[in-house]
C-alpha cells in the first residue's frame, strides 16, 4: 500500500501543492490527506470529491478496492455534525411524538443517520425524496 501512498503524493505535488500527508487505513478503507494550502482549505467542498475520484482510480487500476477519501479532516467534522444531528432530531422524536425530517443529505451521509440510530429500539429510519432532495426522517414507533 506505501505505492498507492506514494502515487496519491506525487499527484497532488504535480497539482502544485506541497507537503500533502496521506494516510491509508487498509482495515476501514479509508485515504486522509492534508494539504496545508489556503485555497484547499476554502475551497475544501470542491476538491474533495475530485481526489475522491483520482485516489479511486489510482486504486482501481492497482486492484485495490475503493476507498472513502477525506481531505482536511472535512468528512471527519461533517460526520460528526451528522451524528449529533441524528441524536438531536432522535430526541425531538421522542420528546414531541412525531416524525422528524432531516435535510436533504446524499447516500453516505443518510448511511450515517440511519448506522447511528439502527440501535434505538423506539425508533426507525426511512430515506425518502429523490435525486437531491433525499433525506431521512426519524419516526417514533407506536407501541
Amino acid at each position: 500500500m506505501e505505492h498507492i501512498k506514494e502515487k496519491i503524493e506525487s499527484a497532488i505535488t504535480l497539482m502544485g501543492f506541497e507537503e500533502a500527508k496521506v494516510t491509508i487505513d487498509e482495515e476501514y478503507r479509508k485515504i486522509s490527506i492534508f494539504i496545508d494550502d489556503d485555497l484547499v482549505q476554502s475551497q475544501v467542498e470542491r476538491v474533495l470529491p475530485a481526489l475522491d475520484h483520482l485516489c479511486n482510480l489510482i486504486l482501481r487500476k492497482e486492484e485495490f478496492p475503493p476507498h472513502i477519501v477525506d481531505l482536511n479532516y472535512y468528512r471527519k467534522e461533517r460526520e460528526r455534525l451528522i451524528i449529533e444531528l441524528a441524536r438531536a432530531a432522535a430526541r425531538k422524536a421522542t420528546i414531541k411524538k412525531e416524525n422528524i425530517e432531516l435535510p436533504p443529505m446524499n447516500s453516505y451521509e443518510r448511511r450515517i443517520v440511519h448506522m447511528e440510530l439502527a440501535d434505538k429500539p423506539d425508533l426507525q429510519t426511512e430515506s425518502i425524496g429523490e435525486s437531491r432532495d433525499r433525506r431521512v426522517v426519524i419516526k417514533l414507533i407506536e407501541e
